[in-house]
């Protein structure tokens, strides 16, 4: 049995994972954290990480970025391991969790859909062969027009594998509304569109001549996202101490 605090658990990803986990049989929620317990819930609800004093296989952490920080802290000081979901995070916050893996082992992912980061391998098979040929790499992402950051967590992310793939040759081009030149074939371009609810969708484009291939992943609920969490807080049990990715877990 796998056992996991939901850091956050009256916010949607919150509430999406106590969906969620309610119908598995080999997963159970051992507490909440919360800034109040709303009394809907069959297990207790904490104010913070620290009053915790279940045993636990991972925390399962959906909120701001803000806040990560703390989070990172107080998981380091509970021996607890963590499924670290949050985007938006700075370079500085990418350091503490860095710092904080050696002594805990983390998930950190933009991204915990087990569709997206399947995309993910078949953009790093995909990239050198088509980058070699000279097809332009754009990448268009769409999100509900509640989402703060802007390109997502996920664009970046299916960037980086792209480039990664291909050895770091490309950079990011976010907005070409001031520039009047040609496309500079080393650019990846990302563009962002926000717009009513839309969950998450995120196409890759390869543009050669007189050929185009596009690989797109959609979400139509964020259900894919607490599972693909859930996943990672089973793979973390056990785990030694480190940074892992999804890639680490669906391999």
């Amino acid at each position: 049995m796998v056992r996991v605090v939901i850091n956050g658990c009256n916010g949607k990803m919150g509430k999406m994972l106590d969906e969620v986990i309610a119908s598995m049989e080999d997963v159970v929620i051992v507490a909440g954290v919360d800034v109040e317990d709303q009394g809907m819930y069959s297990y207790p609800v904490y104010s913070s990480i620290e009053q915790c004093q279940q045993e636990v296989d991972a925390v399962i952490d959906f909120t701001i970025a803000k806040i990560t920080d703390q989070v990172l802290d107080a998981c380091v000081a509970k021996g607890y391991p963590l499924v670290l979901c949050t985007t938006g995070l700075s370079s500085e916050q990418l350091e503490h969790v860095r710092q904080a893996s050696a002594h805990i082992p983390i998930v950190q992912s933009y991204n915990m859909s087990l569709g997206i980061n399947t995309l993910v391998k078949l953009l790093k098979a995909a990239a050198p062969v088509l980058s070699e040929a000279g097809f332009d790499i754009e990448l268009v992402e769409k999100h509900h027009n509640q989402k703060i950051d802007a390109p997502s967590g996920t664009a970046l992310l299916l960037a980086d594998a792209v480039n990664e793939a291909c050895d770091n040759q490309y950079y990011y081009r976010y907005d070409r509304s001031s520039i009047r030149s040609k496309r500079d074939g080393k650019e990846i371009g990302i563009s962002s569109v926000r717009g009513g609810t839309i969950v998450g969708e995120h196409e890759v484009i390869f543009a050669g001549t007189d050929e185009v291939i596009e690989l797109k992943h959609q979400a139509f609920s964020k259900a894919v996202f607490a599972k693909g969490a859930v996943q990672a807080a089973k793979f973390l049990k056990g785990k030694t101490s480190g940074v892992y990715t999804m890639q680490d877990v669906i391999q």
